[in-house]
């Protein structure tokens, strides 16, 4: 057994800004500027980082504020997974950005991808992305997964499938439900402001069914972060669907012509977490910010999230944001990580009765190799972060709530592994 020293690292919350209903968006100092050739945004903290070494073998064991953790490898030799959903046999569905689907059953990963799949362009951070199952899977054995629609070097989107899994190695009914209006990539691209990245990053892409029996997912701004304030568009949203991928009609948008009416909330960068509070049904949302200014959102309806116009974060030619927050017409995040970046990943709230003390808070994967717990008051504000799980030196992708109880994690390596964490003694 390995123990793992906790970090006495706080992430704290940007508090500083303006007073509230100021009309006059504040300005902010900008830091130096980096150099020409700047890492692109999503890999900018990482790349600062020591390289990852190879995941140990375990187990691990790791005291925590309000927790004793086991923490152990299920399996490995993943790559770059995205995504996963657990199955009512207890079989687990994993997503590989690089195209695949595969499958877990009693611990084991089957070798074999699970054929059926249409062809999905693997460039960039973009790949295949998340699944999420049906609510009524085990009547129906439909599933739903965000996957990056184009060709190579030239304009892609984010497209929603819907497929049947009855246990077997191929899917069926494998259709598109959704096709965002978000084509974009081919060159020449158009000229963008403040030091934005490549167009093959930023999808966002993560998706989960509401309370309501909607579909949600996010639509990355695809660095191309003037768009996310674009009515006509689904680049930097939050969108909301039927099952079958239709429009609902009490959509905030729908009947206004100058918007697409699937939207849901504007002013999105990379929304790369999503979930359902199972306390009170809202949605709740992180996503990357620019040098900084990483978020954690609880979306509202008809929202608008500032980007790129507000945000804590500075861009990435050192120049400074427009608006920081308390700018009237624009939510700011319940939290704003950084600087540094925290690079945030998927999130779950705690459920069950395996970890009492965190019952209630927010797990966030980050990609700066942590996973972080956050306490959430009443009233949704953020009382408390706690940072563990660094010394496995590990991007960490999703987490996720499991059947069982326990708490699971996907490790964005090449050779990603699917972790398990259970209470320690």
């Amino acid at each position: 057994m390995k123990s793992l020293r906790q970090s006495a690292v706080y992430i704290a919350l940007a508090l500083s800004g303006i007073a509230p209903g100021a009309a006059v968006m504040a300005q902010q100092p900008a830091p130096p500027a980096p150099p020409a050739g700047a890492a692109a945004p999503e890999r900018a903290v990482a790349r600062s980082l020591p390289p990852a070494g190879k995941l140990a073998a375990g187990p691990w064991d790791l005291k925590t504020e309000k927790a004793n953790l086991h923490v152990e490898v299920v399996v490995r030799g993943i790559d770059h997974p995205w995504g996963l959903a657990f199955l009512p046999n207890g079989d687990i569905l994993i997503t590989e950005r690089t195209g695949k689907l595969r499958v877990v059953r009693k611990g084991v990963l089957d070798p074999t991808p699970v054929a059926g799949l249409p062809p999905i362009l693997a460039e960039g951070l973009g790949g295949l992305m998340d699944i999420t199952l049906h609510p009524k899977f085990a009547k129906n054995g439909l599933i739903y997964m965000t996957y990056v629609k184009g060709k190579p070097k030239d304009n892609s989107t984010l497209a929603v499938l819907r497929a049947r899994y009855d246990g077997t190695d191929t899917l069926k009914d494998v259709k598109d439900i959704f096709v965002a209006s978000a084509w974009y990539g081919k060159a020449p691209l158009p000229v963008r402001c403040c030091g934005q990245g490549p167009q093959s990053g930023s999808f966002g892409s993560r998706i989960v069914f509401g309370r309501d029996g909607k579909l949600y997912v996010t639509s990355g701004d695809r660095n191309f972060g003037e768009m996310a304030q674009q009515k006509a568009t689904h680049i930097g949203k939050i969108l909301r669907l039927n099952e079958d991928g239709s429009v609902p009609k009490d959509n905030p948008f729908v009947g206004k012509k100058e918007y697409l009416p699937e939207i849901w909330s504007v002013g999105h960068r990379n929304p790369l977490g999503l979930t359902v509070n199972p306390a009170d049904g809202a949605i709740w949302e992180t996503e990357f910010g620019p040098r900084g200014g990483d978020e954690l959102n609880r979306i509202e309806k008809g929202g608008n999230y500032g980007w790129m116009t507000v945000t804590q974060g500075f861009h990435y030619n050192g120049e400074a944001a427009k608006g920081i927050k308390n700018v009237p017409g624009y939510i700011d995040p319940v939290i704003a990580f950084g600087p540094p970046s925290i690079n945030p990943g998927n999130i779950a709230f705690v459920t069950g009765d395996k970890f009492p003390g965190w019952k209630g808070d927010l797990l966030m994967a980050s990609m700066s190799r942590s996973m972080v717990r956050i306490s959430l008051d009443r009233d949704g504000k953020a009382t408390h972060q706690e940072p563990m799980l660094q010394d496995l030196k590990q991007r960490l992708r999703d987490v996720r709530m499991g059947p069982d109880g326990n708490i699971y994690l996907l490790t964005d390596e090449t050779d990603g592994a699917l972790l398990r964490i259970k209470p320690g003694a």
